[in-house]
């Protein structure tokens, strides 16, 4: 079989995953974070479990752009700069910027996130930088530039939501307490929102079913475990304001 097949039926693949992972997240939350349980065999620390599972984003997405056999075209170069701010951030500046005093995270989940990043990579990166036909961004560079506008403000969101999580705890502190400030006001996952606006400007950007693919997953990952997030606060916090949503401002 060809890459260029291998490719194609990887990218469906996902694509039918991403609809069973989202129907079973709904009734099982990922056991990390304040979801934690035990059953789930060994642990990492989970500061070491976040650098491991997102580094193949990073190192194998370089390397497929430092390795393409041609040219790499300005609207790839930018798609790729995108993913690695994403990336950069999330592997190795989000894990020691988050207080993270919860309990560590299963083994099991870290090689799911650790495989999930390897394929997802894959994707992509091949995709922008050796399987997308000739000139496949000749012509589209006012949507290339729509997408990469979109998703540096869903950066922008997730960044600044996470920022607002992190100051929630004083150094030595436990616990979580509500966040309030910004998109906080409206829902109770900005950080969840940002990244959607990010990966689905990335996928109008590039265009192609693995952008898609990634985005679908996103959204199957994510947007059950806002409604848990959400369901969570409002059984945990009396006082919790009722006015927020899980995940779209005054929609859900």
């Amino acid at each position: 079989m060809s890459e260029i097949l291998f490719h194609r039926d990887l990218a469906f693949a996902y694509l039918a995953v991403a609809g069973i992972v989202f129907v079973v997240l709904f009734f099982i939350p990922a056991a990390y974070g304040r979801y934690s349980r035990s059953g789930w065999g060994p642990t990492l620390n989970t500061r070491l479990a976040w650098v491991l599972m997102e580094s193949p984003s990073v190192f194998l997405f370089a390397a497929c752009l430092a390795l393409s056999p041609r040219p790499v075209s300005p609207a790839a170069g930018l798609l790729g700069a995108l993913w690695l701010l994403h990336y950069l951030h999330r592997a190795l500046v989000f894990p020691f910027r988050m207080k993270m005093a919860g309990r560590p995270t299963p083994l099991v989940i870290v090689a799911m996130g650790f495989t999930f990043n390897c394929g997802n990579a894959y994707l992509n990166a091949r995709w922008l930088y050796a399987l997308s036909p000739a000139g496949a961004f000749d012509g589209h560079g006012a949507r290339v530039l729509a997408g990469a506008a979109l998703f540096l403000i869903g950066f922008t969101i997730n960044y600044r939501a996470d920022r607002t999580l992190a100051r929630l705890r004083a150094p030595g502190e436990s616990g979580y307490r509500i966040p309030y400030g910004e998109l906080y006001r409206w829902i109770s996952c900005p950080n969840y929102f940002g990244e959607l606006i990010e990966w689905g400007g990335f996928a109008i950007a590039a265009w192609s079913i693995p952008a898609l693919a990634f985005v679908v997953w996103t959204a199957a990952n994510l947007a059950p475990r806002a409604r848990t997030h959400h369901r969570w606060y409002r059984a945990t916090f009396a006082d919790y304001p009722r006015e927020r949503r899980a995940l779209i401002p005054g929609v859900w």
